[in-house]
């Protein structure tokens, strides 16, 4: 294990399908006393996110701040204050099915009440964890297609997206854009060739994580997030173990060279 991991934080926003239980309440009503409607629930919740991105981000040695529940109850990846349809706190699922009942109201109390117990502690803990840190890699999946909820609605997805920021706004060196990707290239390979995915892009579908933005500008740490799509590691909602333990060793060996990158600018 290289030593230098103690410096690396990785950040999974997405990977629970959990929800508290008032705020699970509120989307089922009294269906959250049937286990079989609240399991289903739950369930779709937890594939509509980032499903077993945990685990494919895991890093021995690293530091690691993982969100504890969905990013239906609210999404850490967006700013407190986003109001959009996809923004912070989401009224419909990614295929744009309601999460709440008919004529379903979210107040500004209930609202800010809401982000004050599931997204101001988030930001609290990666603030904290990023004391001492020399890089920061926020750790995504996509769907193969771009969903009803979102930007690029059908559209066929790379393998890995990294999003380093925008040349205006870079959230990690511009400069070593180009050497970022060709190590992501290098280490997932074997990943890419194996599965019917292309390309690891820059900058698209997205080309900034807005945690490593918000969290860059505050410490000053370099950071990135990467998004792997899913067609490379799930069929049909189901892990294939040989393949996260493939992608897992790959995301190893492509950290390391992103911290080393991160040192060659010192």
């Amino acid at each position: 294990m290289t030593p230098e991991r103690t410096s690396l934080l990785i950040v999974t926003p997405h990977p629970s399908g959990q929800l508290p239980a008032d705020v699970l309440r509120e989307m089922l009503g009294d269906d959250i006393f049937d286990t079989p409607a609240r399991e289903a629930f739950l369930q779709r919740l937890f594939d509509d996110g980032d499903a077993y991105t945990d685990l494919l981000y895991s890093l021995p040695g690293a530091r690691h701040v993982q969100a504890p529940w969905s990013r239906f109850a609210v999404d850490l990846n967006r700013e407190r204050d986003d109001r959009v349809d996809n923004g912070v706190i989401k009224h419909t699922d990614f295929d744009r099915r309601p999460l709440y009942g008919p004529g379903y109201d979210l107040s500004e109390q209930a609202r800010e009440e809401r982000l004050r117990r599931l997204w101001d502690p988030f930001d609290a803990a990666v603030t904290a964890a990023l004391s001492g840190a020399r890089l920061m890699i926020v750790g995504h999946s996509m769907a193969p297609f771009g969903p009803k909820l979102g930007l690029d609605t059908g559209t066929p997805r790379p393998a890995i997206c990294l999003m380093p920021g925008t040349e205006a706004a870079p959230t990690f060196p511009h400069d070593r854009w180009g050497a970022l990707q060709n190590a992501a290239e290098t280490a997932f390979a074997d990943v890419i060739n194996a599965s019917p995915y292309r390309r690891v892009t820059l900058g698209e579908p997205w080309s900034t994580d807005t945690l490593s933005l918000s969290h860059s500008r505050r410490s000053g740490v370099p950071a990135f997030g990467i998004e792997f799509n899913a067609g490379l590691h799930l069929q049909e909602g189901r892990p294939v173990d040989a393949v996260m333990r493939q992608m897992n060793a790959a995301f190893a060996v492509f950290a390391e060279a992103a911290l080393q990158l991160v040192h060659s600018g010192d």
